[in-house]
């Protein structure tokens, strides 16, 4: 089992905090393991601690497989789901057990599951995610709530981002407007206005590190170009990256959202002939199209910011974080710097939403996602009785 990361010291001890503790877990766009937070909720939000737990390769090579339209299978689906589900069971005990936790003391597991299709502008939209949340309260005794971003699509909302209104409850404040940046696989921002007469917006961007992975997969059998050493050797190629940026999903206006069934490989080769190009080169490029494409929408809707805070593993990613220092023309400073461990952002945001699930709370950001209201999210899975 990975290190268990204790972001908050100063935070309750969590054996004590009966009846406030929530546990959230997501897959995100990267497939790079599960995301695991502790979080307990009573008089505020303290995260106790968090890990990522390193999926085995055949399933992440097979959830990699069901996020590429023409890969995947109902056979497939289904024995992933299930495989996802027990996994994520095996690696939250795990979890409370390195902290000494009984699961008995958890509330509520908030579980996202990993997203195979999200098609928000289809003629009948539909999000899809698996990880069956019957095996993981089976499993670990614990109610788990699922299935957050189908109500807010029914309610005729992109179903995402949903992580904004945590945002909200984490980080606004009356004495600044900020940007929060998140870079997964694919970046989403949520503006922070000052003033609380204005709407928290947020939306994806379009890509974060999903194309620069997949290309140093392809190229250098690697998973990602860790700290973007790679891509700091390439040299920048300005045709490449205009025709990059000449999707039209980047100059839509919110609320709208995305993933790896539109910026992918073949929507990659499908911008020039690559093979024109050094490997490297288009390393970055892909940098530079992920760093430019997050400044134009933070010029275009928080151009008042007064600083750009990310998360995600984008942040650890020192090329793209220079250049979004040299383009942004505010502060760029990671989570941490706000006290928030910036690789359990989105878990803690799974927990947060299950707790507002149980409590009959609503979830969403209407004028983030562009549902008709707000609407109480997740379904929810009994543990097992006493």
């Amino acid at each position: 089992m990975p290190d268990i990361r204790s972001p908050d010291p100063q935070a309750p001890d969590a054996r004590s905090a009966d009846g406030n503790l929530f546990l959230g877990t997501i897959t995100g766009t990267s497939v790079d393991g599960l995301d695991i937070a502790l979080v307990d909720l009573a008089g505020g939000i303290h995260l106790i601690a968090a890990e990522t737990s390193e999926f085995p390769e055949a399933l992440r090579q097979g959830l990699l497989d069901l996020g590429q339209p023409g890969r995947d299978s109902l056979e497939q689906v289904g024995e992933l789901d299930a495989e996802l589900g027990d996994f994520t069971a095996r690696a939250l005990l795990a979890f409370l057990n390195g902290l000494g936790i009984a699961p008995e003391r958890i509330t509520a597991i908030g579980s996202h599951g990993q997203t195979i299709r999200h098609r928000p502008d289809a003629a009948h939209p539909f999000t899809w995610q698996i990880g069956d949340p019957n095996r993981i309260a089976e499993r670990t005794g614990i109610t788990t709530v699922a299935d957050f971003r189908r109500r807010d699509m029914a309610a005729g909302g992109q179903g995402a981002p949903l992580v904004p209104a945590f945002h909200e409850a984490l980080f606004r404040t009356a004495s600044e407007t900020r940007v929060l940046l998140n870079i997964g696989g694919i970046s989403n921002i949520t503006l922070l206005p000052a003033d609380r007469s204005l709407p928290v917006i947020g939306f994806d961007t379009g890509p974060g590190n999903g194309l620069m992975d997949a290309w140093c997969l392809q190229h250098q059998n690697r998973a990602y170009d860790e700290g973007g050493a790679w891509a700091a050797g390439g040299e920048l190629l300005p045709d490449l990256l205009e025709s990059l940026c000449s999707d039209p999903y980047l100059d839509r206006p919110p609320p709208k959202s995305t993933g790896r069934e539109v910026f992918n490989l073949p929507w990659l080769d499908a911008r020039a002939d690559l093979t024109d190009f050094d490997a490297q080169d288009v390393q970055r490029t892909l940098a530079e199209f992920t760093a430019v494409t997050v400044v134009e929408a933070v010029n275009r809707w928080a151009a008042d910011a007064s600083r750009l805070v990310v998360c995600g593993g984008g942040r650890l990613n020192g090329l793209l974080m220079a250049r979004l220092t040299e383009l942004a023309g505010m502060p760029v400073q990671t989570s941490e710097m706000l006290g928030f461990d910036g690789d359990a952002m989105e878990a803690a945001a799974f927990a947060w939403l299950a707790a507002r699930r149980m409590a009959g709370l609503a979830g969403n950001a209407p004028a983030v996602t562009g549902a008709s209201g707000d609407r109480v999210l997740g379904a929810v899975y009994p543990g097992k009785p006493d």
